[in-house]
């Protein structure tokens, strides 16, 4: 009942959100300013303050982050072994790998300040920290052979730019003034409504009968395997209760909303992506709960 009570206000907003977008009159143009607002304003803000209060210290958080990324990379490894045997046509597949193993960030950190208060958002926005970076490398490399340049998609990510600028405010000793910290909560807090809001308007289920087994085995890999490797890998390294909660429930978060956006923005097949973004949304509804329950 608590890990139900712990998910029910994010899935409730994105249901609102699918609401809204299919009773109201308010348009495409609409949706996609708020989330462009979120994406380049709200979200990064709430990104670097909390990377900013951040203590790092990577005695404590190094294995944190060690089973984070290495869940991740077995992730991305599983959707290049799927190439030999799952057949689609070019730039589908290509379109959907960046679902298996990219993580929603508005979730994320949702659900790590009610799992764990600050502390557990601290460690949530470290892992997103090196875990965006690493995710977007990865899924523009898939896209990159159509067009695009590595460099540039990452040096424009504001959510890598606010990351990297809270942590290198952390490392420098630095206090933000109470003022600047007033102002970053007030717009973080609204990112995170807007921001799961927007994931229900993005919900699309039109293409869920083409290709079953790239679609299966796509999710599959972001519900089960990415987590299930975070879950035995921090238990054998013997990770503290909150950082074992933390990691696993960054790697079953289902993936980011922006996976459409990357994907139209490089050639890539947008309707497949808004797919298994909306469909894996949904099973995580299922899948989130067993994986709490499994650390709590």
């Amino acid at each position: 009942m608590a890990i139900l009570t712990l998910l029910l206000p994010d899935f409730s907003l994105i249901a609102l959100g699918a609401l809204l977008y299919r009773i109201t009159g308010w348009g495409d143009d609409f949706w996609r300013g708020l989330e462009k607002l979120v994406y380049y304003l709200l979200f990064p803000a709430l990104l670097f303050q909390s990377t900013a209060k951040l203590q790092l210290n990577l005695h404590s958080t190094g294995q944190l982050l060690a089973v984070g990324m290495l869940a991740t990379v077995a992730g991305i490894m599983l959707t290049w072994l799927g190439k030999a045997f799952i057949h689609a046509p070019p730039m589908v597949y290509e379109s959907g790998m960046q679902t298996a193993y990219r993580f929603n960030s508005y979730m994320a950190l949702a659900l790590a300040s009610r799992l764990g208060g600050s502390e557990g958002a601290g460690m949530m926005a470290l892992l997103m920290g090196f875990g965006v970076p690493l995710c977007n490398m990865a899924a523009v490399h898939a896209l990159a052979h159509r067009s695009g340049n590595l460099a540039k998609e990452l040096s424009k990510n504001p959510l890598l730019i606010a990351t990297a600028a809270g942590l290198s405010f952390s490392i420098a000793g630095l206090h933000l003034p109470e003022v600047v910290n007033a102002v970053l909560s007030r717009l973080g807090g609204a990112s995170l409504a807007l921001g799961l809001l927007s994931v229900g308007t993005g919900l699309r289920l039109s293409s869920a009968g083409s290709n079953k087994l790239m679609s299966g085995y796509l999710i599959a890999i972001k519900l089960l395997a990415v987590p299930a490797t975070a879950f035995l890998l921090g238990s054998w390294l013997g990770l503290g209760e909150l950082q074992l909660k933390i990691v696993v429930l960054f790697c079953a978060l289902p993936t980011a909303s922006s996976c459409y956006i990357l994907a139209t923005r490089m050639g890539g097949n947008g309707p497949v992506t808004a797919m298994l973004i909306s469909m894996g949304t949904l099973i995580s509804a299922l899948t989130l709960p067993f994986w709490l329950a499994l650390v709590h």
